[in-house]
């Protein structure tokens, strides 16, 4: 695939324009959400952000490291989601900073206003009007989740590269089971013309001696 610097620039644009608006309701949304909720529910919803942005940033690497050929195989085997497959490979670059610069970030943006919800609320339940240990319960927490953030992450780019093609495979089995349950198509692209490979064979047959 040709890198084209137009298409580049614009694809940054959207995908900014996008993460803007969606982290924005998702915020509002989440602490809205947590307001009225106790702190135990609301630390499972952090845990459960901190899971969804390890998931996407592992399936974001895994398209960017997964090798389209052997889902050419596949597909001519007709195994479900391979085709889907391809078309994950083949935009691996928008794909890829879909899942980790957009739902990754935000799931981690999210998950920190999340957490600082969490910290009131638990506080609040505890009675305690000191600082001190506002601050301590805060800055424990804080870390706590930033170590499973990152530790997941990490661990969850070890298994990305190991084993990229069957992580895409599962995904383009996700998205085949939309396209023809739900009717839903989430990725699209289109098929290779062979118009020019049949129009050169045409003149070099047209060009041969007679």
């Amino acid at each position: 695939m040709k890198f084209s610097l137009r298409n580049s620039i614009r694809w940054s644009i959207f995908i900014s324009i996008v993460t803007f608006i969606v982290s924005c309701a998702l915020t509002v949304a989440a602490t809205s959400v947590l307001k009225g909720l106790s702190w135990g529910i609301g630390m499972g919803t952090v845990f459960l952000l901190v899971l969804v942005g390890i998931v996407f940033d592992m399936t974001g690497l895994a398209a960017a490291a997964a090798k389209e050929t052997p889902f050419h195989a596949m597909a001519a085997e007709k195994v479900k989601g391979s085709r889907q497959a391809i078309l994950i490979v083949r935009n691996a670059d928008k794909f890829s900073s879909f899942c980790n610069d957009v739902i990754g970030d935000i799931a981690g943006i999210i998950s920190g206003a999340a957490s600082a919800m969490v910290v009131i609320e638990l506080v609040r339940s505890m009675n305690v009007d000191n600082a001190l240990i506002h601050t301590t319960i805060s800055v424990l927490f804080t870390g706590l989740v930033s170590a499973m953030t990152v530790g997941g992450k990490a661990m969850g780019k070890s298994i990305a590269i190991s084993y990229a093609n069957l992580i895409i495979l599962w995904v383009g089995k996700i998205f085949y089971f939309s396209e023809h349950r739900l009717h839903i198509k989430i990725i699209s692209g289109k098929k290779k013309s062979s118009n020019g490979k049949k129009g050169n064979k045409r003149a070099a047959g047209s060009n041969q001696p007679s």
